[in-house]
């Protein structure tokens, strides 16, 4: 079914680079959610410098309807655009100009309005006069599964749930984008069409076979319009038929072809889909139902044995269908840092073979340059779930991420450099399934990353405190992130001990240090000075100068007990330390001494620890006597930032992959007594909290002085979810006996899904 003779790829270029803006502007009901507003963007020129840094040659940028003209064309306000789209020329970076992002247009039309074509038309024309050097457009951002969220899902506005109103919104945007482009090559002849879309697949039992067959057609509906392929031989001109399209309505598109210059191919870890008939193998959260057909339906990696090859069969497939030139629109994945490298380098990988097989693969596009929010509940609410990508907006100015230095190494023909990278993906990893897994014939995708790795040697994280809760944590997630480790005792390891230092470096060959132990006992301290000093400062120092010594990685932990509580306020990381104690006093020194040693070092100051793992921990005690009715005691006068766990670790090593440095405060950000937060634990977990007893710091008879109010903030970002969202998990994962690490870090939605 190739729409023209194929073309070879362009022999001199090289597979392209480009970068994507999350730029959804989509309505539910009345209200609109804009992503550009919430990331940032568009009050930031400056962003357009940080996105050329990364070497891509074009991005995928907006100028959408609803912002530029949301009532007349004739009133468009220009201002934004035009401060932007000439700086992207002038640095080098090819805008690829964006009119609708899963939108339905301003409030005035909709995606299945009869003049709906004819008004993006007009608006088209009106940017392309503006900008009559503007060659790349797309003028609806993934027609098909926009009219499936909006015409058959009721996901968006029109918020439709049927056959007929997905095809009329089908037929609406392909039409819209056919005479857009004829208004935009009225003012530009040169101008391409680059036409995205999810490039999804659908694989199944053989009683789901007749629907799953269907929904692999359906994926090529919009480019199949677009390229007048549909005609009364086509395997859905039935479907459209039935579903309310004219025969005229689809002649149309026969008698006017607008096939993409570019296909746009967006490709996710949820694009390709299992359906079994068999739902009660499955959580109900994967159940579904089409047309009265009831199945279970799950990503791929959930549920198959062998996991499928990935994008680099689809984007054969897609070759050989329309003979046309390819680039992938979207890569992208909702992860810990390292997946999210992973997944990129995979398709990167995929995209290279396909081209050299003789395909005219053109780019690879990172998507999301600024991160994205809500899009694990489709962006029909504002939760602040938000995932990261080359730059995290969590802070006062975008920080770029080890995301955007593998941009730059891509783009630049360098080894890629970062250790995580020698690891494989959670889609590939034998942990990754939801169920028991189905066994089916499918061929292995050839990663062939470390093969592009300038060291072949898998190096580890070397992390001190085996026996204590943070050092056990590590262990634990860095195992599910598929992050060699070795998790070393005081035995294996004396950290006040240069030789026995050295002795471990040598025989591990790390990439990284992570100090997870240390001196805990706080009270103790006052008379144990000298242990305290030594587990605490002279054992970070230690590490710190081995590890500048060998261009390692280091990150230690620090503590709000380095504060006095005068404050009165939440401490950021800039606020000067005053410790009333010898534990604050040790932990103060050592931040100081270990960042004087390698400035490169990463000082993480938390507090307040709770989680699954450790029984000892304050929630946990108090919810077990409350539970059982004995009073618990809790002091109602000392203020802090309770830290969940596994958030606190999933953090901190995302920032150590990144390169971060200096020091960071990591907590779930909310200021608490330790009386409050046995009370808020209580209500999450439904438990009656009419024994507990508060009771005044003093009343407890605590040894050490602690500060009044030590909770800490940061002025760098607040990476952790909220106390509530935490609480919830850590509650969940008690109740069910069965601790899933992926998903006690995962936030309102899991890393891995």
């Amino acid at each position: 079914m190739n729409y023209d003779k194929q073309i070879q790829p362009e022999t001199v270029t090289e597979l392209a680079l480009w970068g994507g803006l999350e730029c959804t502007v989509n309505r539910v009901r009345d209200n609109y959610f804009s992503q550009m507003e919430r990331n940032g963007h568009v009050g930031r020129l400056q962003d357009i410098e940080r996105f050329a840094s990364l070497g891509i040659k074009a991005i995928r940028y907006p100028v959408l309807w609803e912002c530029v003209a949301p009532d007349r064309v004739e009133d468009a306000d220009w201002t934004w655009s035009d401060e932007r789209l000439p700086v992207l020329q002038k640095l080098g970076v090819t805008p690829i100009v964006g009119l609708l992002h899963h939108g339905s247009g301003p409030r005035h039309t909709s995606l299945v309005d009869a003049d709906f074509p004819e008004k993006l038309a007009e608006y088209a024309g009106a940017v392309a006069n503006r900008y009559p050097w503007a060659e790349y457009y797309t003028p609806v951002n993934e027609p098909l599964t926009t009219a499936r969220f909006s015409g058959l899902y009721g996901v968006w506005y029109p918020h439709g749930e049927t056959h007929e109103l997905f095809v009329r919104a089908l037929l609406g945007e392909t039409k819209g984008t056919v005479l857009a482009m004829r208004a935009i090559r009225a003012v530009n002849p040169n101008a391409k069409l680059v036409q995205t879309d999810d490039l999804s697949k659908t694989y199944g039992t053989p009683e789901m076979e007749e629907l799953v067959n269907f929904f692999n057609e359906r994926r090529w509906l919009g480019w199949d319009l677009l390229c007048g392929m549909i005609d009364e031989d086509h395997k859905m001109y039935a479907y459209l038929i039935e579903s309310g399209a004219t025969p005229e309505e689809l002649q149309w598109f026969r008698e006017n072809p607008c096939p993409p210059d570019i296909i746009g191919v967006n490709y996710y870890a949820t694009s390709e889909r299992w359906l079994d008939h068999r739902r009660d193998r499955y959580p109900e959260s994967r159940w579904g139902e089409y047309d009265g057909q009831q199945f279970a339906d799950i990503e791929t990696p959930r549920v198959l044995a062998t996991p499928t090859p990935g994008i680099g069969p689809l984007l054969q497939e897609t070759w050989e269908r329309y003979g046309l030139p390819i680039a992938v629109t979207e890569a992208h994945i909702d992860a810990n840092r390292e997946d999210q490298m992973r997944w990129l380098v995979e398709i990167w990988n995929a995209a290279k073979k396909v081209r050299e097989k003789g395909a005219d693969v053109r780019a690879v596009t990172v998507w999301a340059l600024l991160g994205s929010y809500d899009w694990n509940c489709l962006v029909t609410e504002c939760r602040g779930y938000y995932e990261p990508g080359p730059f995290d907006v969590r802070g006062p100015e975008p920080r770029p991420t080890a995301v955007a230095n593998l941009m730059r190494e891509l783009s630049s023909g360098r080894p890629l450099s970062n250790p995580v990278l020698q690891g494989e993906g959670w889609w590939r990893r034998p942990d990754r399934f939801m169920c028991k897994p189905v066994a089916t014939r499918t061929a292995v995708a050839d990663i062939a990353v470390r093969s592009q790795f300038k060291s072949h040697v898998v190096q580890p994280i070397l992390i001190t405190g085996a026996t204590g809760t943070l050092g056990s944590a590590f262990a634990r997630i860095c195992q599910k992130r598929n992050l060699a480790c070795h998790v070393l005792t005081r035995q294996e390891m004396d950290i006040t001990d240069p030789a026995s230092v050295e002795a471990a470096i040598q025989r591990f060959k790390p990439w990284a240090i992570i100090n997870a132990g240390g001196y805990v006992r706080v009270d103790d301290a006052e008379s144990d000075v000298e242990n305290c000093m030594d587990g605490n400062t002279l054992g970070p120092n230690i590490l710190a100068l081995a590890c500048i010594r060998h261009a390692l990685r280091f990150m230690t932990f620090s503590s709000d007990l380095v504060f006095d509580g005068s404050k009165g306020a939440p401490y950021v990381e800039s606020d000067p330390v005053a410790p009333l104690g010898v534990y604050g006093r040790s932990k103060a020194e050592a931040e100081q001494r270990v960042l004087e040693a390698d400035p490169q070092a990463l000082v993480i100051r938390t507090s307040s620890f709770f989680g699954p793992w450790d029984k000892h921990n304050f929630v946990t005690q108090a919810l077990a006597a409350l539970k059982s009715g004995h009073p618990f005691e809790a002091s109602n006068d000392l203020v802090v930032s309770p830290t969940y766990v596994p958030d606190l670790v999933n953090a901190s090593l995302d920032l150590m992959i990144d390169r971060e440095r200096g020091i960071w405060h990591l907590t779930n950000a909310e200021s608490v007594s330790w009386a409050d937060l046995a009370r808020k634990a209580c209500e999450v977990a439904g438990v009656d909290a009419s024994a507990l007893q508060e009771r005044s710091s003093t009343e407890c008879g605590y040894t050490a002085v602690r500060p009044a109010f030590s909770a800490l903030t940061s002025e760098r970002g607040v990476l952790l979810p909220s106390l509530d969202d935490a609480l919830a998990r850590y509650i969940k994962a008690l109740e069910e006996h069965a601790v899933d690490d992926g998903e006690l870090a995962g936030g309102a939605a899991h890393y891995a899904s």
